[in-house]
């Protein structure tokens, strides 16, 4: 079922981002060399719950965290441990879910762990530039494949990476995850209109080689690339309104300008 939500949703949705954003910001100050992900894990678990959250993802289908952090060739949904440090030239992933009395929130972020090569630093730069292509695309008439084909066209046609396909965005709020599916890959005006009031994550998942994808089958959760080469992602999420797609997850209201409500 899909929702449009109205004026005063859409406001505490974005104050559930809020705390995501604030999350994520601070997150920059902790990840670097030397630091377990399970130290991310403790740290957003007590930024959520501190400004009055909740860590939707725990409990979620059995998942027992705050966080999932996928670190360097693992795509998404990665348990933290106690016993990965982070090394200088790391790429970490975070993603979490926030319920702010019942406004849902979901972002994820790529970060450099100290000094990065080129080559990671520019498959970061490219995914967070398809996030964004997408975004400009979440436009009321729109349809859902005029998202996934620029984001595919960049991603793969124009930079040569592999742009997962068995992991896609998908509506939220009042559940985390409801329809519409968002895929990041499709056909330009093909599939569903986008109406005002529709809220969605758009979240390109950018592998450096092809873009299939393995799950773990020791803990069911953990994905990586097939071909062990590394991967970024970047998530918002999106109201389709009106006055064109705002960031309800803005880490950056000077960047996002033209996106905030």
């Amino acid at each position: 079922m899909i929702t449009l939500k109205s004026d005063r949703e859409l406001a505490a949705m974005e104050k559930s981002g809020e705390i995501i954003a604030g999350m994520h910001q601070e997150l920059r100050k902790i990840i670097k060399p030397g630091v377990s992900t399970w130290a991310i894990e403790e740290f957003g678990r007590n930024y959520i719950e501190g400004h009055g959250g909740r860590a939707a993802q725990i409990g979620f289908e059995g998942f027992k965290y705050a966080t999932t952090i996928s670190v360097n060739n693992e795509v998404a949904h990665a348990f933290p441990r106690k016993d990965l440090i982070l090394k200088d030239g790391d790429l970490v992933k975070v993603d979490t879910v926030v319920d702010l009395d019942g406004a849902y929130s979901d972002s994820a972020w790529s970060y450099a762990v100290g000094n990065v090569s080129p080559e990671v630093q520019r498959l970061m730069d490219v995914t967070h530039e398809a996030l964004y292509l997408g975004i400009d695309q979440a436009q009321v008439g729109n349809r859902l494949g005029d998202i996934g084909a620029v984001i595919n066209d960049f991603v793969e046609n124009q930079n040569g990476y592999g742009n997962v396909r068995d992991y896609i965005g998908h509506g939220i709020g009042p559940t985390m995850h409801e329809e519409p599916a968002v895929p990041h890959y499709g056909v330009a005006g093909r599939g569903l209109r986008l109406k005002p009031g529709m809220t969605i994550t758009i979240e390109p998942m950018v592998n450096m080689g092809g873009y299939e994808v393995e799950t773990s089958t020791e803990d069911g959760w953990t994905v990586t690339t097939a071909d062990g080469s590394w991967s970024a992602q970047y998530e918002h999420v999106v109201a389709i309104t009106n006055d064109g797609p705002k960031i309800l997850t803005s880490q950056d209201p000077e960047f996002d300008a033209k996106y905030l409500l």
